[in-house]
C-alpha cells in the first residue's frame, strides 16, 4: 500500500504544482491539501516499522502542516497563523527525531547555523514587524534539520536518511518561499517551493 499511496501522492502533487504555477486556484484548493492527506496515509503504513510514538509524532506534524497549507492558501491569507501551524509541525518532527536521545553532529550544526545566519541576513531588512516570529521559526526549523541529520549520522533506523533528506528539502522550500515573499518574486519560485515541500513531507512520512 505504501507504493500505491506514494504514486497517488506523486499524481496529486504534480497537479497541485502545475495549478500553483498556472494560477488555477480551484485546483490548488483541492490538490494541495489532498496531497498532504495522501502523505499522511503513507506515514500510517509504517514502511520502516518505527515505534507507534514516532509515527504519531510524524502524523501530528503532517496534520499541523496541512492546517498551515490551508491557512496560507486562503483568499485572505493568514501568514502568521500559517507560520505558527508550521512551527508546531516542526516541533512534532523534532520530538520524533529526538526519540532515543538527543544527538548533535558538529559539522551539521556549523552548516545549519551558517545557513540560518545567511538567510536571516538576506531577509532581515524586509521583515518589518515579523522579525521575531520569523527568527523563532528559522531557529526551530534549523533544529529540526539538525536533529534529523544527527540521527542519521549517528546510525539511526533505516528511515533516518529519508527523514534527514526531507528536513533539508524543507529548508530549501521554506527558503524559496521566504525569498520570494520578502525579497521579491523570482522565476520558478512557486514550482521550487511546492515541489521540494511535497517531496520533503513524503520522505519524512516514509521514514516511519
Amino acid at each position: 500500500m505504501t507504493v500505491t499511496f506514494s504514486i497517488l501522492v506523486l499524481a496529486s502533487a504534480l497537479i497541485a504544482v502545475r495549478a500553483e504555477h498556472k494560477g488555477f486556484r480551484r485546483q490548488v484548493y483541492v490538490f494541495k491539501p489532498l496531497t498532504l492527506v495522501l502523505v499522511v496515509l503513507v506515514a500510517l503504513q509504517g514502511a520502516h516499522k518505527m515505534s507507534g510514538t514516532y509515527m504519531a509524532l510524524v502524523v501530528a506534524g503532517l496534520a499541523c502542516s496541512l492546517a498551515g497549507d490551508v491557512l496560507l492558501m486562503l483568499p485572505r491569507e493568514r501568514f502568521v497563523a500559517g507560520l505558527v501551524s508550521f512551527l508546531f509541525a516542526h516541533l512534532f518532527y523534532i520530538a520524533a527525531f529526538t526519540l532515543g536521545g538527543a544527538r548533535v553532529n558538529g559539522w551539521a550544526l556549523a552548516a545549519l547555523v551558517l545557513y540560518g545566519a545567511l538567510m536571516l541576513g538576506l531577509l532581515w531588512a524586509r521583515l518589518g514587524g515579523l522579525k521575531a516570529p520569523v527568527a523563532v521559526y528559522v531557529a526551530v526549523i534549523l533544529l529540526m534539520a539538525l536533529q534529523a541529520s544527527g540521527r542519521w549520522l549517528a546510525g539511526g533506523s533505516h528511515g533516518a536518511p529519508l527523514a534527514a533528506l526531507g528536513s533539508w528539502l524543507f529548508l530549501v522550500s521554506d527558503s524559496a518561499l521566504a525569498v520570494n515573499r520578502f525579497r521579491g518574486e523570482f522565476r520558478g519560485a512557486k514550482i521550487l517551493t511546492l515541489s521540494t515541500y511535497f517531496v520533503a513531507q513524503w520522505l519524512i512520512a516514509l521514514s516511519t
